[in-house]
């Protein structure tokens, strides 16, 4: 009998929780297994190892990001628009996927060094790309401000976003729309140039 795809997806949900709670390393299939509340050879009859686990969390994730991603690149907005689309997606994905998130940001790193996870690396080229080229693209159609250090602002775009993963629940007082709202008046004020 084949496993089903919504008993895969849970499981998966649940291991994604340990893998970012606990770290890959330090992340058994036992504890995933207990945590499951299952036997860890039970597991094995989803999933041949932690490992391929963690790949199938990282690569849906990446997947559907991307998808989001590239719907706003093709949509040919302006740089601001195109900026605030970017991060309202990005918010979108950490209320749907913030334990991968949360994973991807601690282990991304050292795993991408392994040819399983080489698609790490490719992903974090494409996605510099997207939002650096975002910026000097507003940069050069004066709507952002031509003093700012263009690798510097993406980082801080970038991380200060991203590390939304490690305090965002979903179904708390905010939605993923409204923190991306009140982030994006946040930033956008400093970096928008300002009429004259």
């Amino acid at each position: 009998m084949t496993p089903s795809p919504e008993r895969r997806r849970e499981l998966l949900d649940t291991a994604a929780e340990v893998f970012a709670a606990q770290g890959y390393d330090a992340t058994t299939v036992r504890k995933i297994a207990d945590a499951a509340g299952m036997l860890a050879g039970s597991l094995y009859y989803h999933f041949d190892s932690k490992e391929s686990m963690l790949d199938e969390i990282l690569s849906a994730f990446l997947a559907e990001l991307w998808d989001g991603y590239d719907a706003v690149l093709a949509a040919g907005l302006g740089p601001r628009e195109t900026i605030e689309a970017l991060v309202t997606e990005s918010f979108r994905e950490i209320d749907r996927h913030r334990a991968a998130v949360a994973i991807y940001q601690k282990e991304a790193r050292t795993l991408s060094a392994q040819p399983r996870f080489h698609y790490l690396s490719d992903s974090q080229v494409k996605f510099e790309k997207a939002w650096l080229g975002t910026l000097e693209r507003g940069v050069a159609a004066e709507v952002f401000r031509a003093d700012l250090d263009i690798r510097l602002t993406y980082r801080f775009v970038r991380d200060t976003v991203w590390v939304a993963a490690s305090w965002y629940r979903p179904g708390g007082q905010h939605s993923p729309d409204e923190i991306a709202r009140q982030y994006l008046s946040m930033v956008l004020d400093g970096i928008a140039l300002r009429p004259t």
